[in-house]
């Protein structure tokens, strides 16, 4: 008895443990805070246009970029230097246009990272530095000033007959090159509601959230007004505790809900299917070949003096026929579309084949999603 009880144990074990493996699988989670943003708390894009100095031959020709020339000759003159009318042959000095992006309630006097991108022919900015860079928005009004020497995270070499180049050496990075001059004012304390943005707008999921937020709040504070949107009315007890509030719904747990989707690269040959697609029975010839999938049925019995219950179900099969006088068969039940995936690669079929086929599927009414082209 001690044996037995051992193993009623450890299959009970087992059970369970593999019922918290599917569940997590099937009915997986996300925080709100992964999956939707809360309007008016986001980054500005920020840009400038300025001069990198200090490079080894590997800058503008100024002969023919003129726009490096005359900012050039503009950058000395407010130092005091009168270049004009003379012969500048520099190559030491590039045009580059310079771009950050500067996070929600950054203070003023904190450090932001710049990417600098050259602007005419200059070859590498390894080894430049940036000269003092103004960064404006979308307003035109200045935000922050940029400065220092530029990280390029690439490598350049050439000789007599032969170059070599890995990764980009005509655009780098300033970690902390830009320091925040002006804010952006946003009175967050203020709010009497808060909008809450889907990143995937859904119905389902924007309701999963609205009452997610309600079951913890007590209340109807949260309505789902579109796919994209949630309102969530501050409470009286939350006036000027905006902060609190977000932390708890941030991170309440949703169950997302997407579209049926298969995703097709056609220039790189991708696809990517979505875990709900399913497909209605068919068969499928391609050329002298003939995929037919048919479903086998089991019955599994539970253990002996268990208190397990009998379980049916199908086992998918798929046979293939290469030969010229192979039949189609069409049977009216579903099945998943991985198993045909599956069956497909195991017979070499290559990504653009299984476009073509996915395409006719969609085509003959079979394929229960949404083809997406990119």
């Amino acid at each position: 008895m001690t044996a037995l009880k051992t193993i009623k144990t450890a299959a009970l074990a087992l059970i369970c443990t593999l019922s918290v493996w599917q569940a997590g699988d099937a009915y997986g989670v996300s925080r709100i805070k992964d999956i939707a943003d809360f309007e008016g708390i986001r980054d500005n894009q920020l840009v400038g246009y300025g001069l990198v100095v200090g490079l080894n031959g590997t800058g503008d020709n100024i002969k023919s970029v003129d726009f490096t020339k005359e900012s050039l000759i503009s950058m000395l003159d407010k130092i005091g230097i009168n270049a004009r009318g003379g012969q500048i042959k520099a190559k030491n000095i590039a045009a580059v246009m310079v771009t950050a992006n500067l996070p929600p309630f950054a203070k003023q006097g904190s450090r932001i990272d710049v990417m600098v991108s050259a602007l005419g022919d200059a070859k590498n900015l390894q080894g430049g530095t940036l000269i003092a860079t103004s960064l404006v928005g979308a307003n035109g009004e200045v935000y922050a000033m940029a400065q220092g020497p530029i990280a390029v995270g690439a490598v350049s070499a050439q000789a007599t007959g032969a170059s070599l180049t890995k990764g980009v050496p005509t655009s780098g990075r300033i970690p902390g090159g830009a320091i925040i001059e002006n804010e952006i004012p946003f009175e967050l304390e203020s709010l009497k509601s808060i909008n809450i943005a889907l990143r995937n707008p859904d119905f389902t999921t924007a309701r999963r959230i609205s009452d997610a937020i309600n079951a913890m709040m007590g209340t109807t504070a949260a309505k789902a007004t579109d796919p994209g949107t949630v309102v969530l009315t501050v409470p009286q007890n939350y006036d000027g505790k905006i902060v609190d509030l977000m932390t708890k719904v941030e991170q309440l747990q949703v169950q997302p809900d997407q579209l049926a989707r298969v995703v097709i690269d056609e220039s790189s040959g991708i696809v990517v299917i979505g875990k709900d697609v399913k497909i209605n029975r068919l068969a499928i010839a391609q050329g002298n070949l003939t995929i037919k999938i048919t479903d086998v049925p089991f019955v599994s019995q539970p253990l002996p003096f268990s208190n397990g219950e009998t379980i049916t179900g199908a086992t998918s099969m798929i046979n293939v026929n290469e030969g010229v006088d192979a039949k189609l068969t069409v049977v009216d039940t579903g099945i998943n579309l991985q198993e045909l995936v599956d069956g497909l690669n195991t017979l070499g079929v290559t990504p653009r084949d299984l476009i073509s086929i996915l395409q006719a599927i969609k085509a003959s009414g079979a394929l229960q999603a949404e083809i997406e082209v990119i």
